[in-house]
């Protein structure tokens, strides 16, 4: 699994118009399904989430993860995120697990974040989404449930 974790101030997704999840102050999390992805790599993924630390403390060292600050995640899925652009114009999904393999671990991860006592939001899978965030810090990250170079 790969993820983009962005640090923010406040979040919301959209789909058809419809606000479906909002959060305040936490992380905005892109989850990107491949294909050799198992229940394992949530559980790590999801761990993760709770306790990195990104947060600052009252001396500004980011000591704090999304769970000491009462802060919540938004999580969208993002099969883009395992685009390939290395060759040709367009990019190559290849690796990205189809979205019947993907869905229910997509679910699997929402219920390991719950599991962490995280307060979760959550996109539509496969739908259009329009996200609006607003970036703290700006802190952006990319967190690998595998050992790959990016």
């Amino acid at each position: 699994m790969r993820a983009v974790i962005q640090r923010v101030s406040q979040a919301s997704v959209d789909v058809q118009g419809e606000r479906v999840g909002v959060i305040g102050r936490g992380l905005v999390v892109l989850l990107g399904i491949a294909k050799k992805d198992r229940e394992k790599d949530a559980e790590y993924l999801a761990e993760k989430l709770a306790h990195l630390r990104i947060f600052p403390d009252e001396a500004g060292k980011m000591h704090l993860s999304v769970l000491d600050i009462g802060g919540a995640v938004l999580l969208i899925s993002q099969f883009t995120l395992y685009g390939d652009c290395r060759t040709g114009r367009r990019p190559s999904f290849d690796e990205a697990a189809a979205p019947v393999e993907a869905k229910p671990l997509y679910d699997y991860v929402i219920k390991e974040i719950i599991k962490h006592k995280v307060p979760l939001e959550t996109g539509i899978f496969q739908a259009k989404m329009q996200v609006s965030l607003i970036n703290d810090g700006p802190i952006t990250l990319i967190l690998e449930s595998k050992k790959t170079q990016l």
